[in-house]
């Protein structure tokens, strides 16, 4: 078990290295951020450019701008912000953070909640009117666009209902409607992976035995099926809670909440290295993290895995 986890380590940190190789570069594929501080309305002396460029770094050769980047991210500094003067990159994301936490928070409950419960009674109402909902809203959850939902969410409750507020960060008014939104994708996602799940261990043979020897029906689902059933779930609830960080962005941006989502749009039009590349890592990591965490805990599920 111990060499399992420690391969799967290696190969974490293997991608997050090439993941910041990537992001480094692709930050710089947009310009210098000297060009987006400065604006294009006035005529800037030349001397002052270099000194900009002298002051942020960007003059130097790429390589080096990436082992001083490394470095620094090792030593815990991550930068001035050149869009928000005067403020760190980690007290920009020490302030947005917890906002996202919140509401992915919230969307993460909201999917687990309706979801699996959801699939679990798909399965065994099949072919049954409850199991024809079930997939209709399967099918509407993965249909709908996050920000065209957000939208039409925005208009019934908030416009036209006048129930909660139509944006910006306060009370639990505030995050209802993102944190629906965010959560109902997975939502059917959760349910038709339980549903899958469910169905094939429950016509298993050791299931067909334990109905046989006269267990209760709840008993032989709850005990028998559940856990068997939980592998392919849990494989994708892992990277879930990484996903509704990601996700966020688009949400964000269409409900005004000042969360790590709406961090990243801002920073990477504004051509802000520093928090761009410090923010898209993090998410990376949190992606990485998670899918660790899942391998690890499907190889306590399943020893199979560990020797595979």
């Amino acid at each position: 078990m111990q060499r399992f986890i420690l391969i799967r380590v290696f190969h974490s940190l293997i991608a997050l290295w090439v993941i910041s190789v990537v992001v480094f570069a692709w930050v710089r594929v947009s310009g210098s951020p000297v060009d987006a501080l400065l604006g294009d309305q006035v005529e800037t002396p030349e001397e002052t450019i270099r000194a900009l460029e002298e002051y942020w770094g960007v003059n130097d050769p790429l390589i080096e701008q990436y082992v001083s980047f490394i470095g620094n991210m090792f030593r815990g500094d991550f930068g001035e912000s050149f869009k928000w003067r005067q403020r760190t990159t980690k007290d920009l994301i020490a302030e947005r953070f917890p906002r996202t936490v919140r509401l992915a928070g919230i969307a993460l409950l909201i999917s687990v909640v309706m979801g699996a419960p959801l699939g679990m009674l798909s399965a065994v109402k099949k072919d049954t009117p409850v199991d024809y909902g079930g997939k209709i809203i399967a099918l509407l959850g993965q249909s709908m666009p996050s920000f065209w939902l957000g939208l039409m969410l925005m208009w019934i409750f908030a416009v036209q209902l006048d129930w909660v507020p139509t944006s910006g960060r306060g009370g639990i008014s505030h995050i209802i409607l993102p944190a629906i939104t965010l959560g109902l994708f997975p939502v059917a996602a959760i349910m038709r992976l339980v549903r899958s799940s469910m169905l094939e261990v429950l016509d298993s043979e050791y299931v067909k035995l334990a109905r046989i020897k006269g267990l209760s029906e709840w008993r032989v689902i709850w005990k028998h099926c559940l856990r068997n059933a939980a592998i392919a779930p849990l494989t994708y609830f892992g990277v879930l809670g990484a996903a509704l960080f990601t996700g966020s962005i688009i949400v964000e941006t269409v409900f005004f909440w000042p969360g790590m989502g709406q961090l990243t749009l801002d920073a990477i039009i504004g051509r802000d290295y520093a928090v761009a590349q410090v923010v898209i890592l993090l998410f990376a990591s949190l992606f990485i993290g998670a899918n660790l965490i899942v391998d690890i805990l499907y190889a306590y599920l399943d020893p199979r895995i560990r020797y595979a």
